[in-house]
């Protein structure tokens, strides 16, 4: 008898967690009171706003930047495909943003749309190619071409850019001017064939987290 209480009991509590809100059960979890996700095109402000960097702005500043490069003499008119590498852009601003999406973003357009009249040359895996290199002299792999013939190429510009930022804060809210500014130097000379910039300010109550 006692036992058969027991499992009634027992029977009576999972049922009750079952039935209480949050609980997880076969069918998943249920939310219906919570606030639904929305998807956004990059280049739409959301309802979630900030005074700092915004999806928005990295779209139409890069935009800007990459119709910018490809109207200069020196791309346009090019006899020779220019090779350019990105390098670091600097941020001086209060956003802890990951700073170099904004030349990816550019790297990836130009490389998308220009049709071949530039190329980028990826300095981020030179360690992986020397080491293919090394790997087909040696005769561990097989190569198409002759492995001691070294064919990485050189840099004609170089690009980067720099965040410099404008804040203030008072008890009515906080104040935020950017100002995102690019350049292209010519790897032989060392001067600058192109620069460009764009500026946003904005107002608000409060900043974001950036992660």
């Amino acid at each position: 008898m006692n036992q058969a209480i027991r499992l009634a009991s027992l029977s009576g509590l999972a049922l009750g967690l079952a039935l209480l809100p949050g609980c997880a059960t076969t069918e998943g979890v249920k939310n219906p009171s919570g606030v639904p996700v929305r998807e956004l095109r990059p280049d739409e402000a959301g309802s979630v706003r900030t005074t700092g960097i915004e999806s928005q702005d990295l779209v139409a500043v890069t935009d800007k930047m990459a119709r910018s490069i490809l109207a200069i003499p020196q791309i346009a008119r090019a006899q020779v495909t220019p090779r350019i590498v990105l390098e670091p852009i600097v941020n001086d601003t209060s956003f802890p943003i990951s700073k170099d999406i904004f030349l990816e973003r550019i790297r990836v357009q130009l490389n998308s749309k220009a049709a071949g009249r530039l190329s980028f040359l990826d300095r981020e895996i030179m360690k992986t190619l020397e080491r293919e290199r090394d790997l087909k002299r040696s005769g561990q792999v097989t190569a198409s071409a002759d492995p001691n013939v070294v064919e990485f190429r050189g840099a004609d510009y170089f690009l980067t850019g720099k965040l410099s930022g404008l804040s203030q804060r008072t008890g009515a809210g906080r104040s935020d001017y950017i100002l995102y500014s690019f350049r292209l130097t010519d790897a032989r000379t060392s001067e600058i064939v192109w620069e460009d910039s764009a500026e946003i300010k904005k107002e608000g109550v409060a900043d974001a987290a950036y992660r």
